[in-house]
């Protein structure tokens, strides 16, 4: 009697942790579904991003290369009067259109003035410094 007694109490103690089993799977589950959800909401709400960060990027493109066109198309004139006015001719590579650097490089040559392409801007700064020192 005393076994048949012990033995429904672990069978009660099985079908309780069963359920409290079943209980945590179910939550689990739910759980798992919610992250699911969540990872395609994000990785739809991503491609749109990158749609947006695309079509941004390539109206910049466009402003800039339409800003580019604009300013070769009035400059030249700027540029030669500059020149025209200029002692020495330092300019730093990177900030001149591939026209500009050349139209500069054939006024120096037929004018014979100094013409100094610079790479990098800190090669500059001894120039800047030297003004200085003779200012002050």
């Amino acid at each position: 009697m005393a076994a048949q007694i012990e033995e429904r109490g672990w069978a009660a103690e099985h079908l309780v942790s069963l359920r409290q089993l079943g209980a945590a799977q179910q939550r689990c589950s739910a759980v798992i579904a919610a992250q699911h959800r969540r990872i395609e909401q994000l990785e739809a709400q991503l491609l749109r991003t990158r749609a947006a960060l695309v079509v941004r990027t390539t109206a910049l493109g466009w402003a800039r290369q339409q800003d580019v066109a604009a300013i070769d198309e009035h400059d030249p004139a700027t540029l030669d009067e500059s020149l025209q006015a200029a002692d020495l001719v330092i300019c730093q590579t990177g900030c001149l259109s591939h026209g500009d650097y050349w139209r500069v490089r054939d006024h120096c040559r037929r004018t014979g003035k100094t013409c100094v392409m610079v790479e990098q801007p800190e090669a500059l700064r001894i120039v800047r410094l030297q003004r200085e020192a003779a200012a002050g």
